[in-house]
């Protein structure tokens, strides 16, 4: 290996486990339109609703991630993926276990859940301002 060849953090877990939480985001969205809405109380439904966009729009975001990684070799966004998977189980995973009624010490972890996404934003805006700076 040359000097000028660069080894490429791993991006392709983080591009697939981005790709599937997508998909299941439209999965479950549709479970919740159609099999659901008629089971759940509009309460119980709304915050499954909740879960499900923002399994969606982190799903997309660890897809970002994973590209980010694969274009500029940046082994750091790793730590805006972790987060962002932290803030899935947390935040998502809580308010699934939530609207099923669920135990309710499950909701305080909501919040910490919350926490993890913007963390994972900013810890990604850290990231690419000092990626740019450094060249």
């Amino acid at each position: 290996m040359n000097a000028d060849t660069k080894i490429k953090p791993a991006a392709g877990p983080w591009i697939a486990l981005g790709a599937v939480c997508s998909g299941l985001s439209v999965m479950l969205g549709a479970l919740g339109a159609h099999a659901l809405k008629d089971r759940l109380v509009e309460k119980k439904l709304a915050t499954f609703h909740t879960a499900t966009d923002y399994l969606g729009y982190h799903g997309l975001a660890l897809v970002l991630v994973g590209l980010l990684m694969m274009v500029t070799g940046e082994a750091a966004y790793r730590k805006s993926a972790l987060w962002f998977t932290a803030g899935l189980v947390l935040f998502s995973g809580s308010l699934y276990i939530l609207a099923f009624d669920g135990p309710r010490f499950f909701g305080p972890v909501t919040p910490l859940g919350g926490l993890s996404f913007m963390i994972g934003w900013f810890t990604l805006a850290f990231t690419a301002a000092r990626k740019r700076k450094d060249g």
